[in-house]
């Protein structure tokens, strides 16, 4: 059975050219071809290239848009085959003509007026963004999509957001490396999937009860088959299925091969087809998706607000670091200051000394010493007397 070819597409940078010479934007677009606004961002920036119906959809979108541009499209002034060309224009004033009060000729010449050629004005170059600005850009683009996504990932509204503005603190406090990035968006949301995935979440006390439900029965029914599936299984269907990512990227953002990433994203499909049938088909699923991301309030934090909180823990935390160094070197240094001069030998086993004699052991009493124990005992009186010796 031959295949047949894939209907070309142009390059990226056409792609977008004629989108923007179309006045449309890339929600539109998403909208016509039937896809999300990721994928048409991520077909536009050349990281995936669409498959199938969507690649015929998403082609004769843009030769359509192509052929517009041609019926529309102003012809073009050569400006630099102009010349300037001075032309000698004769005024007919009249038989009877007067100009500051002489009279002049009915084929009078004017002195020649000069025809200057169109000269294009050049913008002025714009000047480049500040660090802060082109990450209060980069925020406002994916911040609201990414505490979405979290929110699938978690169920969480509290902890969807947090892990947006973590994973942006740490974005700012990394950005000379984000910043060149050839995918700053995806850096960010693989920052935030396993900050929002991480089991130490469990043993907080806020995290530790589950928030309400959406209100919606099938928002409900679909969220909580989305959190029975394993966390890897959960990522990788979110990021196929709801950011609309290819195979292999989905694969290198999840860590895993690209049979691996299939192997979970099916497993995936088929736990929620067994719980709701009606999500068998991957573009409902997506829908589905796009509307339970869409039914809470998730409302992440301001750009500055989120760039002063990662600045102050920056700054705790090296705070942190340089005590800790101070107390080891203190420690070191009392250790070193009160630490022996020089070596003690220690004190040697007794060793056994001849010579000495035996000890006496006390044995039993005589008669005498008996007997005088005897008058001792009987002898003594209560009083102030003394016993005093008697002689023999």
């Amino acid at each position: 059975m031959t295949q047949s070819p894939a209907t070309p597409l142009p390059p990226p940078k056409e792609r977008r050219r004629l989108r923007e010479a179309g006045s449309l934007t890339q929600a539109q677009v998403a909208e016509r071809v039937g896809v999300s606004r990721e994928t048409v961002r991520a077909w536009e920036t050349g990281r995936t290239n669409p498959r199938g119906r969507k690649r015929e959809a998403y082609a004769k979108l843009l030769t359509s848009l192509g052929e517009e541009e041609t019926v529309t499209k102003p012809p073009a002034i050569e400006v630099a085959e102009v010349e300037v060309v001075k032309v000698e224009v004769v005024e007919v004033v009249g038989v009877v003509g007067a100009f500051e009060g002489k009279a002049v000729d009915d084929t009078a010449v004017l002195e020649p007026v000069p025809v200057l050629a169109p000269v294009p004005i050049e913008k002025p170059p714009r000047a480049p963004l500040t660090p802060a600005q082109a990450f209060d850009a980069l925020y406002a683009f994916c911040a609201p999509a990414l505490v979405r996504q979290a929110y699938l990932l978690t169920g969480r509204r509290e902890l969807a957001r947090e892990s947006v503005e973590r994973a942006f603190q740490v974005a700012w406090q990394r950005w000379p490396e984000v910043a060149v990035d050839r995918d700053p968006a995806g850096w960010v949301r693989s920052v935030a999937y396993e900050y929002a995935l991480s089991p130490w979440h469990r043993f907080r006390p806020r995290y530790r009860h589950p928030e309400p439900p959406p209100p919606d029965t099938a928002d409900r029914a679909l969220l909580t088959a989305l959190l029975k599936l394993p966390p890897s299984y959960r990522r990788t269907l979110l990021l196929y299925d709801g950011v609309g990512l290819g195979l292999a990227e989905t694969a290198a953002e999840t860590e895993a091969s690209t049979p691996a990433a299939a192997n979970r994203l099916l497993h995936a499909r088929e736990a929620l087809a067994a719980q709701l049938p009606d999500l068998s088909d991957p573009t409902e699923l997506h829908r589905r998706m796009t509307e339970l991301a869409s039914t809470g309030r998730l409302h992440a934090a301001k750009p500055p607000t989120v760039r002063f909180v990662g600045e102050r823990r920056t700054v705790f935390w090296t705070r942190a670091a340089i005590a800790f160094t101070v107390a080891i070197i203190g420690a070191t240094t009392l250790t070193v200051r009160t630490a022996p001069t020089h070596y003690e030998p220690p004190v040697p086993l007794g060793q056994r000394v001849e010579g000495v004699p035996p000890r006496v052991v006390q044995g039993a009493l005589s008669e005498e010493e008996v007997a005088l124990r005897d008058r001792l005992r009987t002898g003594m009186t209560s009083g102030p007397e003394r016993l005093a010796p008697l002689g023999r």
